[in-house]
């Protein structure tokens, strides 16, 4: 009983993890190219400046997934640890960038980012 169940647990870990394959490598790649894409638009069409945030993190996140995918696809922890970096400042990032908006809005009372264009220094 002990001999079958060591021998089940080893059978089980032999392939593991399993190499991706290059069609799930495509879908993972391609919904990162989706996206980034909405982002970039997102951030290209928009003006109010919380919508113009929110499409850089979404754009950052679809980076990340493509990092992931690879990293997987290679059987490499090297793009997961990137990953990891990414996301810390992409928070950093994040905080900064709100607290810019709160100190913007306070000036002007509008998160327009056509107001904001040519600032005075």
């Amino acid at each position: 009983m002990i001999a079958l169940s060591m021998a089940a647990s080893t059978l089980a870990q032999a392939g593991f993890p399993e190499p991706m394959g290059q069609a799930t490598l495509a879908h993972y790649l391609f919904l990162s190219a989706v996206l980034f894409v909405i982002g970039l638009v997102g951030f290209l069409t928009r003006r109010n400046l919380i919508v113009m945030f929110l499409c850089t993190e979404l754009m950052f996140q679809a980076a990340g997934l493509a990092l992931i995918a690879f990293s997987r696809f290679h059987l490499e922890q090297t793009g997961q640890t990137f990953v990891i970096f990414v996301l810390t400042v992409a928070a950093a990032e994040a905080a900064l960038a709100l607290a810019l908006v709160v100190l913007l809005f306070r000036r002007k009372d509008s998160l327009s980012g056509e107001e904001w264009r040519e600032m005075q220094g």
